[in-house]
């Protein structure tokens, strides 16, 4: 899966590294980024962008190019 943080939007929540930890982190900047776009599983990585409240992470199926989220 690949997994995007669009760092024009994201807030600083940190709601996905709660969710996340080993997926995410954030930056100098107090802003998301990805750290291990496997590091969790699947699923744990559909809840932690459902998480963000400004819907700044996107998911794609890196075969299809297919949009998972949102």
């Amino acid at each position: 899966m690949k997994v995007t943080v669009d760092r024009n939007i994201c807030i600083g929540n940190a709601s996905c590294i709660g969710v996340a930890p080993e997926t995410f982190q954030l930056d100098e900047e107090g802003k998301a980024v990805v750290l291990n776009p496997s590091g969790n599983d699947d699923q744990t990585i559909l809840a932690a962008a459902k998480a963000c409240p400004v819907l700044a992470i996107s998911l794609e199926d890196e075969n299809t190019n297919e949009k998972l989220w949102p």
